[in-house]
């Protein structure tokens, strides 16, 4: 396979099942979803416990990208099994994946992307570099940090305030057009787009 038919593979981390759709946990799914959109398909069910989508990304002709859309039907902190799987059945070298997930650590709706790096305490990211090493590409989507004294894996498990969605969509949108940006772009390209 030539290196322009490699495919890459973007996963949206979430947890399946309609009572976690509107976490801040499931940002991840959302943004696959609109990619989904984008490609113009929909997600189909892969025997690596996987939905997942084939199309293209990016600007038609030369600045489209081969793309395999995913998103795990295991739970989040089981994502690596999934993935690896994904890996393995569409022979996408690890410099090829996109992770994109929520962070506690940024702002609400900010994005930061990058490549490698540790897991912040992210059990889906966790699970994926325990998998296949850190060294994948990450669209980290701001969630901000839970208020007060409310334990983490409470706020990640709630959906979004009603303040958070008036503007989930653009920031969403915003997220889909950096994945769009790295994969045909670069990611230093996209950093300098997107990292906010």
């Amino acid at each position: 396979m030539s290196d322009a038919d490699t495919p890459w593979l973007v996963v949206g981390l979430g947890n399946p099942g309609p009572q976690y759709a509107a976490n801040r946990h499931n940002v991840g799914f959302l943004v696959a979803d609109l990619l989904a959109e984008r490609i113009g398909g929909r997600f189909r069910t892969h025997r690596a416990r996987a939905q997942v989508l084939e199309g293209r990304l990016g600007v038609p002709g030369t600045g489209s990208r081969r793309v395999v859309l995913a998103k795990p039907m295991s739970y989040m902190n089981l994502s690596g099994g999934p993935v690896t799987a994904l890996r393995d059945f569409y022979k996408v070298p690890v410099d090829r994946l996109v992770v994109v997930h929520d962070e506690l650590d940024i702002d609400y709706g900010a994005l930061r992307l990058k490549r490698g790096g540790g897991d912040n305490g992210h059990n889906g990211l966790k699970s994926v570099t325990k998998a296949l090493g850190p060294d994948y590409h990450r669209v980290r989507f701001g969630i901000g940090r839970p208020p007060g004294r409310m334990p983490v894996a409470d706020f990640v498990l709630k959906d979004f305030s009603s303040t958070e969605r008036k503007e989930l969509d653009y920031f969403v949108d915003r997220a889909a057009d950096a994945v769009e940006c790295l994969l045909v772009e670069g990611l230093e390209r996209a950093q300098g787009a997107y990292n906010s």
